[in-house]
């Protein structure tokens, strides 16, 4: 069977760089200086920025955006460098709004990247509520991807998502062996979690029970209520730190996605080109 190799290279918050199959993926494209905003007419507070601009970061082949309408997802800048990919996949919706290259999915619906070496990378919408039953009328909508390169094990990127029903089923329907978890607990309007939580992640380890987990998406903004160390600890409180992986920004770590069993280094001579 097919093993799969992948590095993520955290750029900060929910900016993720994805090398899968010769790719180049890029995660909600955030790269605006630190400020108070207001985004889908919440006032919300950037407090730290990136370490690196959109233009140092190279090639960037298609960008995987969860969702277009919120400011900490896809900020100026961000939104300045969707015209330089070739494919930007998203909601519906956002693909409405956005045009040119934007490209939406509906849940379970799927698309391909044909690889340089033959093979096929499958990129899957899967479903996610940006906060509590009935918040999608305020929030909008919101997707997750899942990512497979011919019939090896794939990695879950959440989006901006807390813990629901369908994200079991996502577990039931592919073979995960890496999910990346948009786990900050945001709480930008009001007493409730609008991205996951420690004890959604906790959820979401047990229903991805051959998975190395990530969480990102939980820095520089003042909503978020949770951090990377949270996580941490309560991984740790119930026995399954060593299902974690931490990341820490700029600093590659590759995974391989096997069927059998996880192995996670540091890319130590990979560097961002």
């Amino acid at each position: 069977m097919n093993n799969q190799n992948v590095v993520l290279t955290l750029i900060d918050g929910p900016t993720l760089l994805i090398e899968i199959g010769g790719l180049r993926l890029l995660t909600d494209p955030a790269f605006d200086p630190p400020q108070s905003c207001d985004s889908a007419g919440t006032t919300v507070i950037k407090q730290a920025g990136p370490p690196v601009g959109p233009g140092e970061l190279g090639k960037i082949d298609a960008v995987l955006l969860s969702h277009d309408q919120h400011l900490d997802n896809l900020d100026h800048s961000g939104r300045a460098l969707l015209p330089t990919v070739n494919r930007v996949l998203t909601t519906i919706a956002g693909a409405g709004r956005l045009g040119g290259n934007a490209e939406g999915l509906a849940h379970w619906q799927s698309t391909t990247f044909p690889l340089a070496d033959g093979r096929v990378l499958t990129v899957t919408g899967t479903p996610a509520r940006h906060g509590p039953v009935g918040a999608e009328v305020k929030t909008g909508d919101v997707i997750g991807f899942v990512l497979s390169v011919d019939g090896a094990p794939g990695v879950y990127i959440s989006g901006d998502t807390v813990w629901f029903s369908s994200v079991a089923e996502i577990a039931e329907r592919f073979e995960i062996r890496l999910a990346v978890l948009f786990a900050g607990a945001a709480r930008p309007r009001g007493p409730f979690n609008t991205t996951m939580n420690t004890n959604d992640a906790i959820e979401a380890a047990t229903v991805f029970k051959n998975a190395k987990i990530v969480a990102i998406h939980n820095h520089g903004w003042a909503h978020f209520v949770e951090s990377q160390e949270d996580v941490v600890q309560a991984f740790t409180w119930v026995g399954i730190e060593s299902r974690f992986q931490s990341l820490q920004r700029m600093i590659p770590v590759e995974f391989e996605l096997s069927h059998t069993m996880d192995r996670t280094r540091p890319a130590l001579t990979h560097q961002l080109r």
